[in-house]
């Protein structure tokens, strides 16, 4: 049987005054709250606010999900799961979801704050992913340093296993990648076995290589 594996490796850039963890008592966006609930939340490269249903579609494909429904970012919601941002859900809704509520953040109001289903599609938010098994091969990377291993080396990989990391690092910051190892099968092509650097996901122009 033949074996297909690839690593994709995505870099992101985070907004220097962006930080993970706990800020006036609410765990907002964390990676923790991402592994536990299986939703997070995406916007484009391009900043805030600038992914059609379309494009907010594709985001959450290219990572191996899909966009989350009302559902899943309400049960994210109850676990802490708080992002102040609107963004596109499964069949074309908009919402975000708010733990602790301001006047600034959620009118006031705690739970999805709904937008309803939009009639037009190429209006732009950002987007709510879910995708419950994501973190079983990858995850989300923001240490200075960190080697990334697949599942089983140095013996043979998994038949059909795919794998996602995600690199974030500030604006400015750039991202060295260094190949200490790479064994795959004898495909010259890379149809098969490969690996893939991106350097966005939302972007199919964002290929780095193969």
């Amino acid at each position: 049987m033949k074996k297909i594996i690839f690593l994709l490796l995505v870099a992101l850039h985070l907004d220097e005054a962006f930080g993970w963890g706990f800020r006036n008592g609410i765990l907002h966006n964390s990676i923790w709250l991402e592994q536990a609930a299986g939703v997070y939340h995406r916007e484009s490269r391009n900043g805030k606010y600038q992914l059609t249903y379309r494009e907010a579609r594709a985001v959450c494909q290219y990572e191996g999900g899909q966009l989350a429904t009302y559902e899943q970012l309400e049960e994210a919601r109850k676990i802490g799961f708080h992002v102040c941002a609107a963004g596109w859900l499964h069949k074309g809704r908009v919402g975000y979801p708010i733990v602790k509520p301001t006047f600034n953040c959620g009118f006031g109001k705690k739970g999805i704050i709904d937008y309803g289903y939009r009639l037009n599609k190429s209006e732009r938010w950002d987007a709510y992913c879910y995708n419950p098994h994501a973190k079983e091969c990858g995850g989300v990377l923001t240490e200075q340093q960190r080697i990334i291993k697949s599942p089983g080396y140095p013996k043979e990989y998994e038949n059909e296993q795919i794998c996602y990391w995600h690199i974030r690092v500030n604006v400015g910051q750039p991202i060295l990648l260094q190949f200490l190892e790479m064994d795959i099968e004898e495909d010259m092509d890379c149809l098969s076995d490969y690996l893939e650097v991106y350097d966005s996901y939302d972007d199919v122009h964002g290929l780095v290589g193969r």
